[in-house]
C-alpha cells in the first residue's frame, strides 16, 4: 500500500470503494470516487496548509482570522460577531482566538469611537505579513498542485467544482461554518 511509517494506512480509493458496496449495493461507483476523492484531496490540502502555516507560527484557525479580515478590505478591520458569523464559530471561540492573536500581535482589539460599546479586530502590519507569507507558501503549493493540469483542464476543473459548491450551497445555505461540536 505504500505506506512506509509502520502505521496502518487508509485504503486506496478503489478498496474503499468495494467496501462500500459490499456493505451498500446501491453505491454508485462512480459518484463515490469524485466524492471521496474530493473528501480525500480537502484533507490533504488542510493538512500541507497547516503544515506551511506552522513554519509561519501561526495556526489554520489564526489563518482564516487573518484571511477574514484581508477580505474585508482595508482598512482590515471587523467586529467579532462578524468575524465569527464569517468563521462559523461561536462568540466565545471567537473572543479567545482574537486574544491569542492580540498577544501575537497578528492583530489589535480596540473600542470603536464612534460607537464605545462596539469593539473592533484590525489586522496589524505584521498580521498582514504573516498573511502574505502563508499565500506565496500556498501559491507554490497550488502550482504544483496543478502542474500536470492543462490551462484547459484547470479552466473545466474550476468551473465543474463551481456548480458543485453551488448545488451544496444552495441545498446547505446554513453550512458555510463549522459544526458546533467541532469546534
Amino acid at each position: 500500500m505504500g505506506d512506509n511509517s509502520g502505521i496502518s494506512s487508509e485504503p486506496t480509493l478503489e478498496e474503499q470503494i468495494a467496501a462500500y458496496q459490499r456493505e451498500f449495493q446501491d453505491l454508485d461507483p462512480q459518484v463515490e470516487k469524485i466524492v471521496s476523492a474530493l473528501s480525500r484531496l480537502n484533507r490533504r490540502m488542510n493538512v500541507a496548509y497547516g503544515r506551511q502555516t506552522a513554519t509561519l507560527g501561526i495556526s489554520n484557525t489564526e489563518w482564516e482570522v487573518l484571511k477574514a479580515l484581508v477580505l474585508s478590505g482595508a482598512p482590515y478591520r471587523l467586529g467579532p460577531s462578524e468575524l465569527a458569523k464569517r468563521l462559523g464559530l461561536t462568540p466565545a471561540a471567537m473572543t479567545h482566538r482574537i486574544d491569542r492573536m492580540v498577544t501575537e500581535g497578528l492583530v489589535t482589539r480596540e473600542r470603536d469611537e464612534s460607537n464605545r460599546v462596539r469593539v473592533i479586530v484590525e489586522l496589524t502590519l505584521d498580521g498582514r505579513e504573516k498573511w502574505m507569507e502563508a499565500m506565496r507558501l500556498a501559491s507554490v503549493f497550488e502550482e504544483d498542485l496543478l502542474q500536470d493540469l492543462s490551462p484547459e483542464e484547470r479552466t473545466a476543473l474550476g468551473e465543474v467544482l463551481t456548480r458543485l459548491l453551488r448545488r451544496v450551497e444552495h441545498a446547505q445555505p446554513d453550512a458555510g461554518g463549522r459544526l458546533t461540536d467541532l469546534d
